[in-house]
């Protein structure tokens, strides 16, 4: 029974981990895999939901998509839908390919939006960069709609949980809040109390247990390719920043006497090494938050590259029996990735903790 089970167990994930990915890349002719464009179409960012692509009987490829609204800023407010781009004409010039829609005026390309020039095209530079304008973008994109959606699912979570205490503060927390029971409390003597003090952590502890719970499940989300709603959100550059931000924000509105004390006027030090350090020390002020944009993009974004490039490899080969070796490393580091999942949420929080606590640290 318990071989049976493992059995079907491999048998799933290998399914989950390849054809949803990759149904788009193969049709029933002979069709050279550019692994690169695939991988980057998973991790970037874009203006739909593209769930699979298949064959019809006639021969044509039919996509399933989910097309979020686009909202542009050109000359007043323009709303449509982003099927219009791209299902739009496809222009394939000088090695740059792109969707265009000339009667709505506008073009796609990486993903980014740009006006037509007047012969309804777009021009390109010398190193490959459109020059046409770019629209003030205001587009709901696949991260955007999962920001929306984990906050919004974070809140009813978090909700139900506290709604558990309020109606029984006797008895042992049940459901939900349970499970989650030991990570705020983790969180809050582990983390909060031993990085920032007894007498200060409780002002910083739901900012903390928000961007905890709201990376984890963000990270969860972005584990699950064949849901109609993940995306790699963790692995956008401007997710991360935003979220380092609120920690310097945090840090710089906290910070008493003795913290700028010791960055403009470090005791001991003499007066004129002060022209070489004060300037260091503020540098390390933005680098902290820059240190959290980055650690926490990169290894998301490499964990997410490393399984599909493994998956890759069977089709790449055009042979099922690297499954034989891909799979079961992929199935690793999926695994892998659950831990990195929680790992990074723990990491972030506690390195907002322990600046935050820098920040409001009496002097001894």
């Amino acid at each position: 029974m318990y071989t049976k089970a493992v059995r079907l167990l491999f048998i799933l994930v290998a399914a989950l981990l390849s054809s949803p990915i990759f149904a788009s890349e193969t049709t029933q002719e002979e069709e050279k895999l550019d692994m690169t464009e695939v991988i980057m179409h998973h991790v970037k960012d874009a203006h739909e939901f593209h769930i699979l692509s298949y064959t019809a009987k006639d021969g044509n490829k039919k996509d399933i998509s989910v097309y979020f609204p686009v909202i542009l800023l050109d000359n007043g407010l323009q709303i449509f839908s982003s099927k219009k781009l791209y299902h739009g004409e496809e222009v394939n010039e000088h090695g740059h390919s792109y969707h265009i829609n000339k009667e709505l005026g506008y073009g796609l390309y990486h993903e980014k939006i740009y006006k037509l020039n007047a012969e309804g095209a777009l021009t390109f530079n010398a190193e490959g960069h459109p020059e046409n304008i770019k629209p003030l973008d205001f587009s709901i994109t696949k991260n955007v709609f999962v920001v929306l959606f984990s906050a919004l699912l974070l809140f009813v979570l978090m909700r139900a949980a506290a709604k558990t205490y309020r109606k029984d503060e006797v008895h042992a927390p049940r459901g939900f809040a349970k499970a989650i029971e030991p990570f705020v409390i983790f969180v809050r003597d582990e983390i909060a109390k031993d990085n920032i003090g007894e007498k200060k952590y409780e002002k910083y502890l739901p900012y903390l247990l928000t961007i905890f719970f709201f990376i984890w499940i963000n990270n969860m989300l972005g584990l699950i390719p064949i849901f109609p709603g993940s995306a790699n959100l963790s692995g956008n550059i401007a997710f991360t920043l935003v979220l380092a931000v609120f920690t310097l924000i945090a840090t710089v509105f906290s910070g008493n006497k003795n913290y700028w004390g010791h960055i403009f006027a470090m005791p001991g030090v003499p007066k004129l090494l002060l022209i070489i350090m004060v300037p260091i020390e503020i540098i390390g002020i933005f680098t902290k938050p820059f240190a959290l944009t980055v650690r926490l993009f990169a290894n998301i974004t490499a964990g997410h590259i490393i399984v599909l490039s493994l998956t890759g490899i069977i089709f790449t080969f055009g042979s099922a029996a690297w499954a034989g070796l891909t799979v079961p490393m992929s199935l690793f580091m999926g695994v892998l990735e659950l831990l990195v999942a929680l790992l990074q949420a723990f990491i972030f929080t506690m390195l907002s903790a322990l600046f935050i606590g820098e920040a409001v640290a009496e002097h001894h």
